[in-house]
């Protein structure tokens, strides 16, 4: 039998994994219960477990019959502070937590991947890692789970790395998309409190009003990107929180906004740390006003390697047919931790649709209340990460 065929009489195990586990979802690095369904999930395989001290990771390894190098898979746990609003009945069953990104699939893809390479282990070269990954919505937890070793669980260290995000619009159901470079962006935050001296409404003059300050910022700093970065160079700035004030008569004492920043490139990252504090400090002291400025780094770009997108492309190619795959003409602007393990060692990322509707287009997408995700996809998931283990181990 092929690996699809052995995936197929995988699917309504996976499929009641993922909704289980969608009725329970868990935020950030400690998920005690998720971590409990895989541990059970993978209870009987032969496989060497451990679980995570400063989060409840699980990382199983799985010893080949052949020689050959050690293999990473990847899937993430976690869910987001979204309340759901699908309808499902399997919805969350927890008040403000749903499995809005997918990660519910990802889990139990993962899972299927591990039982279908344990039954193949004679046909294994090298090791598995299987990298169950709390805290990818923005608590690090990839680079947590570097700092404890997951990268020499297998007791030699890890040569090639692969994960798969699925997508609840963007692709159709089904087909796989992957780029060589950079696929995803780094991530950062801006961090700006504008610190002025309050006052009555009536009397701004007898005042240092923040607000109008602050506002001058935020219109400027959309103006500055085309100001100090190349247009062929993609760069996202959005304000996403703006606070000052208690009431209309009153002048605050400060004003405070944060925004995310999304670059491609190591240069472009660099010159809007620089330029976007020096640019809102400028605008403070031009108020006679005073702003405190963070610039945070987050997560740094994800980027494919070259070796590794042509394990995927040719791989989807081989196994669903050369309508499965398609080849990303630009990177997405979301981010990713998974980018610190691919920074370590070679690998790939890739996207799978899993639209709810033929017409992918338009449909909530991934972070949204109404996200939903086509469980049907989960078998190719898991028998895709399956056979990238399979074919790097066979062509080192």
């Amino acid at each position: 039998m092929s690996l699809r065929e052995d995936g197929e009489l995988l699917r309504d195990d996976l499929v009641r994994l993922r909704r289980e586990l969608h009725q329970e979802p868990e935020i950030g690095l400690h998920l005690p219960a998720t971590q409990a369904r895989v541990l059970e999930a993978l209870d009987g395989l032969p496989l060497e477990v451990r679980t995570g001290e400063a989060l409840s990771s699980v990382t199983a390894v799985l010893r080949g019959d052949r020689p050959g190098p050690v293999v990473l898979l990847r899937g993430d746990m976690d869910a987001l502070p979204v309340t759901e609003l699908t309808g499902l009945p399997y919805a969350s069953r927890v008040d403000g937590v749903m499995h809005a990104c997918g990660h519910d699939l990802h889990t139990a893809g993962l899972v299927g991947a591990a039982r279908l390479l344990a039954a193949r282990r004679g046909e294994l070269a090298g090791d598995v890692v299987f990298m169950f990954q709390p805290g990818e919505e923005g608590y690090d937890g990839a680079g947590l789970m570097l700092r404890e070793g997951v990268l020499d669980a297998a007791g030699r260290p890890v040569e090639a790395a692969y994960g798969l995000h699925v997508l609840a619009t963007d692709f159709p159901r089904g087909v796989f998309a992957c780029r060589p470079g950079p696929l995803m962006s780094a991530s950062a935050g801006l961090f700006v409190k504008v610190v002025g001296a309050g006052g009555h409404g009536s009397a701004p003059h007898d005042a240092r009003d923040p607000i109008p300050a602050a506002c001058e910022m935020v219109t400027a700093l959309h103006a500055m990107v085309g100001r100090h970065i190349s247009p062929f160079e993609p760069v996202v700035l959005t304000v996403g929180a703006f606070h000052a004030g208690t009431r209309r008569t009153i002048i605050p004492d400060e004003a405070v906004f944060e925004a995310t920043v999304r670059t491609f490139s190591a240069a472009a990252a660099r010159t809007m740390a620089r330029e976007t504090v020096r640019l809102c400090e400028g605008i403070a002291a031009a108020h006679g006003l005073r702003a405190e400025v963070r610039f945070e780094e987050e997560y740094p770009v994800t980027v494919n390697h070259d070796a590794g997108y042509d394990l995927v492309a040719s791989t989807a190619a081989d196994v669903f047919g050369a309508d499965r795959f398609q080849r990303m003409a630009h990177p997405d602007p979301g981010s990713e931790d998974f980018s610190r393990v691919l920074a370590r060692v070679p690998g790939a990322y890739l996207f799978l649709g899993a639209a709810v509707a033929d017409d992918h287009v338009g449909l909530p997408n991934n972070h949204a209340p109404r996200a939903m995700f086509d469980d049907g996809v989960l078998v190719d998931g898991a028998v895709m990460l399956a056979e990238l283990a399979l074919r790097h181990g066979a062509a080192a």
